[in-house]
């Protein structure tokens, strides 16, 4: 018999009272450690995820005391804030004092580049904890280590160790145009028209309309008709601005928001007017710190005169890139995606009408609107219009973010803006659209790059992050390091996908491929999963099936 902590007083038919309160117990060390962490900040659930920070940053984890005085703290259960804490991997909940970590990107333009050696080279000459990560977004400079909040690029194991022992920060360059050469040449008065009522909010509804402007997100939905829906929506409306790329290969948020923070600053205020939005979120990928430190900087010089601005911390969760995970994430949750209806844009973040955009989106607002849509629909090719923003990587001699017509071929691609292919390479196959977009051979590399030209062939554009592979690579090895990519990213909430990836990894693991058994994984996973990385998480498999038959030869 299990002993009770509660006993009935004999003939009264009542319980007497524990000896102790239920559940974890807070110290008055941990008690006073949270708040002096927390001091004046607000208890509020949604920055949850803003206050575990505090404490990884403060302490290199998260210890399991602090874990629930941070609960009382904020008046939640402790199992509710465990289970957020152990959702997001860059919170380290543990009550061992673990060695300064070290994190090798092994995502697949670094596994090409290397990554794997040099995790290796890495291991053998330290103690410190060294561990294989998911994408961080410097896919141009592969490999990649991230040591404390430096990311080491075109990493060698000799820089990785230098910067271990120095311990220090390493300095990062300041926006290259901040906010005084913003205005200086003529930024934000657009957005002052629009405030004033000179231009209207029909006029730029109508500019990118005209423009035919898709979202850079992925999605490619229509801009002016997703901001028109949520103006039409019963306020108050709120705003959530995706910077949370986590797709292997996508670094071009990273690229804009250094180079050009204030275009999409401007785009983002434009859009609150028109739209009719009382509060703008920007989630922004935890990989990215200094570009954090930076928009709090310019965000802080810009006139107190529009709608709050909040900056929201990602955790290393790439799910939270669907717009419905990343809205439970701001809300300090799991980043779990939402049954759909109701979409985001009925009942989104708090329960309110959201306009979700990229930040690619909004970067094209003013150039649209002052230029004319005439200006973007000529910037195509081969039929299509617009510019796309190509996260290019792999097996090119000048790889980075390739401004380019929309509809360019990857043949056009590398040559008018890579230099060609880099030296003894030759093109076998190529990823049109990041891990999830599929992978296309050699002899489709004439195809037009673009929203809806890609669907045919068992691919899709995605955000653009176009990985090239050569007569060098393992196929077979790459398909498999994305499938790896996305049972670690799987946030676990549908079977098909938990389950699917894992066994998908399992298959495509062993010698001999079962062909058969993985097309029927991948259909129900397409079928069945919640949302669109389980839905997605086939298409290297299955492509690579469909164009590549002779590496399944027996």
């Amino acid at each position: 018999m299990v002993a009770s902590h509660s006993a009935r007083h004999p003939g009264t038919g009542r319980t007497r009272a524990r000896d102790t309160p239920k559940g974890r117990q807070v110290t008055d060390d941990a008690r006073a450690a949270i708040a002096d962490l927390l001091a004046a900040r607000d208890r509020r659930r949604d920055l949850l995820i803003e206050h575990l920070h505090l404490i990884q940053d403060a302490h290199g984890r998260i210890p399991t005391d602090l874990l629930a005085a941070l609960a009382e703290a904020m008046k939640l259960s402790f199992a509710e804030v465990f289970e957020v804490a152990t959702f997001y991997a860059h919170f380290d909940v543990t009550d061992a004092d673990p060695p300064v970590q070290i994190r090798v990107c092994d995502s697949l333009p670094c596994a090409m580049a290397g990554a794997e050696a040099l995790a290796a080279a890495v291991a053998a000459g330290t103690s410190a904890r060294v561990e294989r990560v998911p994408c961080v977004g410097r896919c141009d400079q592969a490999p990649v280590a991230v040591v404390g909040q430096n990311q080491i690029a075109e990493a060698t194991a000799s820089a990785v160790l230098a910067a271990l022992s120095s311990g220090q920060i390493l300095p990062q360059p300041p926006a290259t145009i901040d906010y005084p050469a913003y205005v200086a040449s003529g930024g934000y008065k657009l957005l002052g028209l629009v405030r004033r009522g000179e231009v209207a909010g029909e006029t730029i509804l109508a500019a990118l309309d005209d423009a035919k402007l898709l979202g850079k997100g992925g999605a490619g939905f229509p801009t002016g008709r997703k901001w028109r829906t949520v103006r039409d929506q019963t306020g108050p409306r709120l705003m959530a601005v995706n910077a949370d790329e986590g797709e292997p290969g996508t670094f071009k948020d990273h690229y804009h928001l250094r180079a050009d923070p204030h275009r999409f600053l401007e785009g983002m205020l434009i859009a609150a007017q028109v739209v009719g939005i009382s509060e703008i979120y920007i989630y922004l990928r935890d990989e990215y710190p200094h570009l954090r430190e930076m928009l709090t900087a310019e965000i802080a010089k810009l006139p107190q005169d529009g709608p709050p601005i909040h900056l929201r911390r990602g955790a290393g969760a790439y799910i939270c890139g669907e717009e419905s995970a990343m809205i439970e994430s701001i809300e300090g949750k799991r980043g779990l995606p939402r049954n759909k209806p109701p979409f985001v844009f009925q009942n989104g973040l708090f329960g309110r009408p959201t306009l979700v955009n990229n930040i690619e989106t909004l970067l094209w607002v003013r150039d649209i609107v002052e230029r004319g849509a005439a200006w973007w629909l000529d910037q195509g090719r081969n039929g299509r219009t617009g510019l796309i923003s190509f996260s290019v990587s792999g097996r090119v001699r000048n790889p980075g973010v390739k401004l380019a017509p929309a509809g360019i071929t990857l043949l056009e691609l590398i040559e008018e803006f890579c230099g060609g292919m880099a030296q003894g390479h030759i093109l076998r196959a190529y990823l049109p659209g990041g891990a999830s977009g599929g992978i296309l051979p050699a002899n489709l590399a004439n195809v037009p790059l673009d929203f809806g030209t890609l669907e045919q062939y068992g691919c899709f554009i995605g955000s653009a992050a176009v990985v090239v592979l050569s007569d060098q690579d393992d196929l077979r090895a790459a398909a498999l390091n994305l499938m790896r990519f996305f049972r670690h990213e799987s946030c676990g909430q549908c079977s098909p996908c938990r389950l699917g990836t894992s066994k998908a990894v399992h298959l495509m693991s062993q010698p001999v491929w079962d062909v058969g058994l993985l097309n029927e994984l991948s259909m129900v996973m397409r079928d069945a999963s919640i949302c669109g990385l389980g839905q997605a998480a086939p298409n290297p498999l299955l492509t690579l099936l469909r164009y590549f038959p002779e590496e399944f030869a027996q």
